[in-house]
C-alpha cells in the first residue's frame, strides 16, 4: 500500500521537471513575434497621436528598429524625389508626379519626427537621423527657371504641410488670441468688480490686480496659441529660464524698481489723484507701474519717476489728510495800530465760509522783525479748499488794511553815508590856522 501511495507524487513531480524545459524553449520564440506585433508598420497615412500611443509602450531598442525601417522608407522616397526633380529640370519628367512624391515624402517627415522625440525620451541619440530628416525636407526649386519656380510656389502653396496647413496654423493662432484677449478683459473686469468691495484696497493696487490679471491671462493664451501651431514652447521657457541670471544682473535697476513699485503698492503711501512731492517732483499722482511713478505736473507735464527714487526718499503726500492748516504771514508798519490789525484779521478768519471752526483758528502778534510787525494768521480749512481759503483772505486783508488805514511796509534800510576825506581836510585846515 505504502509503495503505490508513493507512485502518483513520483509520476507528478517527473511530469512538472520534464514541462519545464519545453516551456523555456518555447517563449524565445514567442518573443520576437510579439515585439513584432507591437511594433508599428510603415505606414505614411497613419494618424501622429496614434504613432506616438503606439510607441509609448515599446522600450529603446524597439523603437530604433522601429526607425530604421521608417528612415529607409524615408530614403527610398526621398530618392524618388530627387530623381523626379532632376527629369522635372531636364523637362522630361512630370510635375504632378514629382507633386506627389513630395506629399508622401513630407508624410513620411512628419511621422519621422514623432518617432525621433519618442526614441530621445527614451534615451537614444537621433542626432544623425535629424540632420538627414532637415537635409531632405522642403521644396528645392532652381530661381533661375522663372517657371519652375512659380510651379513649385503653387504647389507648396496648395500643399497640406505648405500654404495650406500655415493659413490654418495662422487662422487658429488669430482665433486663440482673440479668444483670450476677450477672456482677459472680461476677467479684468470681473476681477475690477470684485476689488471694489474691498474699500481696505488703495486705487493704485486695483489697477495693478486688475492690469497684470489681464496680462496674465493674454501670455498664457499667446503660450496656448504658439503651442497649437506647432512651436517648442517647452525650449523656450528653458532657455528664458537658463539666461535668467544673465538677465538679473543686466536688468537690476530694473528689478529695484520693481521690488520699490511693490512696496508702493502693498504700504500705499499715495493713491491715484493724490498731491504729492515726490523725486523733486511736485503734482498729481496718476498711476504706479512696477518700473516707475507717473506724475502729472501743476502745469500738465507729465514725469515718470523709477519707482527707485520714490520709495528711496522723503515722500510729502500733500492731500493725504482731510484738512490743512492754511499759514500765512502779515505785516504792519511800526507805527498802525496793533490791536486794529488783530480784531480785522480775527473777522476775516472767522466770517470765511469756508473755514473750520474746529480746530479753532490762530491770529497772533508773531515777530517785531526788521521792517514791519508780522501776524501769523492759521485757519483750517479742507484740504481742497486749502488755496481757495489762502486766496481769498489775502485778497481781503489788503482791501480791509487799505480801508482802516493800516500799512504793510515793504522792507527798506536806512544808509548813513560819512565823508572821511571831508573830515580829514577840515581837520588839517584848522591845524594850520595861526594861533
Amino acid at each position: 500500500m505504502l509503495r503505490k501511495s508513493l507512485v502518483l507524487p513520483t509520476f507528478l513531480v517527473a511530469a512538472m521537471a520534464f514541462a519545464a524545459p519545453l516551456s523555456a524553449q518555447s517563449e524565445p520564440s514567442a518573443s520576437p513575434t510579439a515585439a513584432a506585433e507591437t511594433t508599428p508598420a510603415v505606414d505614411p497615412e497613419v494618424d501622429t497621436d496614434t504613432l506616438a500611443i503606439q510607441l509609448d509602450p515599446l522600450t529603446r531598442d524597439e523603437i530604433q528598429s522601429t526607425m530604421e525601417r521608417w528612415f529607409e522608407q524615408l530614403r527610398i522616397t526621398s530618392g524618388k524625389v530627387a530623381a523626379a526633380e532632376i527629369a522635372v529640370r531636364q523637362g522630361s519628367g512630370n510635375r504632378t508626379e514629382l507633386t506627389q512624391l513630395r506629399d508622401q515624402r513630407d508624410q513620411l517627415l512628419k511621422r519621422f519626427d514623432v518617432i525621433l522625440k519618442a526614441y530621445e525620451v527614451k534615451g537614444g541619440d537621433p542626432s544623425q537621423e535629424k540632420a538627414y530628416a532637415a537635409a531632405v525636407a522642403g521644396i528645392k526649386s532652381d530661381p533661375k527657371d522663372i517657371g519652375s519656380f512659380l510651379h513649385d510656389t503653387q504647389e507648396w502653396l496648395r500643399s497640406k504641410d505648405g500654404g495650406i496647413h500655415w493659413l490654418f496654423a495662422a487662422l487658429q493662432f488669430i482665433g486663440i488670441m482673440v479668444v483670450f484677449w476677450f477672456l482677459a478683459a472680461l476677467i479684468a473686469r470681473l476681477t475690477e468688480r470684485a476689488l471694489e468691495k474691498g474699500s481696505h484696497l488703495s486705487g493704485l493696487l486695483r489697477t495693478f490686480i486688475k492690469t497684470w490679471i489681464r496680462r496674465v491671462v493674454v501670455i498664457v493664451g499667446l503660450i496656448v496659441a504658439l503651442g497649437t501651431v506647432g512651436v517648442n514652447v517647452g525650449a523656450a521657457l528653458a532657455l528664458i529660464g537658463g539666461g535668467a541670471f544673465i538677465l538679473g544682473f543686466a536688468l537690476q535697476d530694473t528689478l529695484g524698481n520693481l521690488a520699490n513699485g511693490l512696496m508702493l503698492l502693498i504700504n500705499r503711501p499715495f493713491d491715484v489723484g493724490d498731491a504729492v512731492e515726490v523725486g523733486g517732483v511736485s503734482g498729481s499722482v496718476v498711476s504706479v507701474s512696477l518700473v516707475n511713478t507717473t506724475i502729472r505736473t501743476w502745469d500738465n507735464k507729465k514725469v515718470l519717476v523709477p519707482n527707485k527714487s520714490v520709495w528711496g526718499q522723503t515722500i510729502t503726500n500733500i492731500t493725504g489728510m482731510p484738512t490743512r492748516r492754511v499759514d500765512m504771514v502779515f505785516g504792519i508798519g511800526y507805527d498802525d495800530d496793533t490791536d486794529l490789525a488783530e480784531e480785522i484779521l480775527r473777522r476775516l478768519v472767522t466770517q470765511h465760509e469756508l473755514t473750520l471752526e474746529d480746530p479753532a483758528p490762530q491770529v497772533e502778534l508773531h515777530e517785531l522783525a526788521d521792517s514791519s510787525i508780522n501776524f501769523i494768521c492759521r485757519p483750517w480749512a479742507k484740504t481742497s479748499d486749502y488755496w481757495r481759503v489762502h486766496w481769498d483772505i489775502t485778497k481781503a486783508v489788503k482791501k480791509e488794511f487799505d480801508a482802516a488805514g493800516i500799512s504793510i511796509p515793504f522792507p527798506q534800510r536806512d544808509v548813513h553815508v560819512y565823508h572821511e576825506n571831508a573830515a580829514r581836510l577840515d581837520s588839517s585846515e584848522s591845524s594850520e590856522k595861526p594861533a
